[in-house]
């Protein structure tokens, strides 16, 4: 029988976070606390900008566009926010989307699977995503709740499992 595997891979729906995006900022010119501060939260290419006269106010601006990341299913681990800084008259926050899995964690999921996973388990980091093959189905899905639980930056998804 051949080995079964699964990719883990870190990807994000670009869709979702023009979506979300959309929705916070609809969020942000209706509500009544947010009137007349030049409140903005406005998505260019693979960075996403917050905007308002106040670092109080843009970091509520950012809280708006996280829970709207949290409704539409984004992992907040996709999101890498900068500290909010001053430019003239208002204060901004950056955020980077951040997608695929760095050669660090890739080496520190591999290390994790090897010390950790059912022993017929074995992982190999291809580019920016990590294959795991093993000859049980149950050891894999064993090895998927592991990862579920590991403690790292990037948001992990599991694909390609057969």
């Amino acid at each position: 029988m051949a080995d079964s595997s699964f990719d883990v891979v870190s990807k994000i729906d670009s869709m979702e976070v023009e979506n979300a995006v959309n929705q916070a900022r609809k969020e942000v010119e209706q509500r009544y606390d947010f009137k007349g501060v030049g409140a903005d939260v406005s998505l260019s290419g693979e960075s996403i900008q917050v905007k308002a006269n106040t670092e109080e106010r843009a970091n509520a601006v950012l809280d708006v566009l996280q829970s709207k990341f949290i409704k539409r299913g984004l992992s907040l681990k996709a999101l890498d926010t900068g500290e909010p800084y001053a430019s003239g008259k208002e204060y901004r926050i950056d955020a980077k989307l951040k997608e695929g899995i760095d050669q660090a964690t890739a080496k520190q999921l591999n290390k994790l699977i090897r010390d950790e996973a059912p022993k017929g388990v074995k992982s190999q980091i291809q580019g920016d995503e990590l294959r795991v093959s093993s000859k049980s189905r149950d050891d894999l899905q064993d090895t998927i709740a592991l990862l579920k639980g590991a403690d790292v930056d990037v948001a992990l998804q599991f694909v390609n499992f057969r």
